[in-house]
């Protein structure tokens, strides 16, 4: 399981190749929240998501024989890009296995990092675990999954340590973190490593209508599953449960988690672009969405919250604009 010792060594790796991404306020969504709220903005890491950190982690602590033989990810696009991009620093092979319903923006931007793409018919009820563990028995190659794995969480995590000190730096010591959630490994990474540098601060994972598999698991105590896979703005987040991995962590140190439409995550996308200049994917809105719509369900008088992505198509991004821009 991870600890916040590998959290703190996954970060060590990491020095010197993910970014430190800042911690942002606006007086504007300040005054829409009611409170003062501050945007951790990993859209500005590298591929445009958090998952880099997590894909970098992985595969730094991989032993060199067995990471030469290449790796492989399942993912809908941030992961993707994210593992893909890590896999081409360290010069070994990727095949990522993609929805062939993701955004073309996510398959091209890993192909282009020189990835093998293998596309599946995910609304078909097309099963990419078993597709992936297939090609992995006959390349030998690792996978690296984009959640439930403990140094892929450690890597999430140090995002978490950044959210600690930046929060310090600000003499904030309370505050609801809320989180960007799918499978869980953000919100653990991050709940993880705000145990251990600044208890005072409580995640909240952050779903879209339709898919809020963790926050009724958390509420029920037990891992609940969505009836969909597909067919929802929030792309990225879209996962079929919580973790095996991920669900305990959360489940002992996360608070009630938060549900957003998907109106309301394409209206947090342009008041993130009007008002901080950031490019946000719907996925990656919903936790700015929750701090700005849903006010009555957080407490304090500052709310943390991450835009976890920022790979959104041309057209997405227009409609958000479009509709929410004036």
């Amino acid at each position: 399981m991870t600890d916040i010792a590998m959290i703190r060594a996954a970060a060590a790796r990491l020095e010197g190749h993910a970014r430190r991404t800042p911690l942002l306020s606006s007086p504007f969504l300040d005054q829409i929240a009611g409170r003062r709220v501050l945007v951790k903005p990993e859209c500005l890491q590298h591929t445009g998501s958090f998952k880099y950190r997590g894909g970098r982690a992985a595969l730094s602590a991989l032993v060199p024989a067995v990471r030469a033989r290449g790796v492989i990810a399942y993912s809908s696009g941030n992961h993707a890009q994210g593992v893909a991009r890590a896999a081409a620093e360290f010069g070994v092979p990727a095949v990522i296995v993609m929805p062939r319903d993701a955004p073309q923006l996510k398959i091209d931007n890993t192909m282009s990092l020189g990835a093998e793409v293998i596309l599946y018919d995910r609304a078909g009820g097309e099963n990419r675990e078993a597709i992936g563990e297939a090609i992995m028995r006959d390349r030998g190659l690792t996978l690296v999954k984009p959640y439930d794995d403990p140094q892929v969480i450690a890597g999430q995590g140090t995002c978490g340590l950044e959210i600690a000190a930046q929060a310090r730096a600000r003499g904030v010591q309370a505050a609801d973190v809320l989180v960007c959630c799918g499978g869980g490994g953000l919100s653990s990474g991050i709940a993880l490593a705000l145990e251990a540098e600044a208890p005072g601060l409580s995640v909240r994972p952050c779903e879209p209508e339709g898919f809020d598999d963790v926050a009724r698991s958390l509420r029920s105590g037990r891992i609940e599953t969505n009836d969909r896979q597909s067919d929802n703005v929030c792309d990225a987040i879209l996962t079929p449960a919580p973790g095996a991995l991920t669900f305990p962590v959360m489940r002992r140190l996360c608070g009630p988690g938060l549900v957003v439409s998907e109106t309301e995550a394409l209206r947090a996308m342009a008041l993130a672009f009007q008002r901080l200049k950031l490019v946000a994917e719907p996925g990656g809105a919903v936790a700015l969405a929750a701090a700005l719509f849903r006010r009555d369900d957080i407490a304090g008088d500052t709310v943390i919250c991450t835009i976890s992505g920022g790979n959104v198509d041309a057209a997405m991004f227009r409609q958000a604009l479009g509709r929410f821009g004036d």
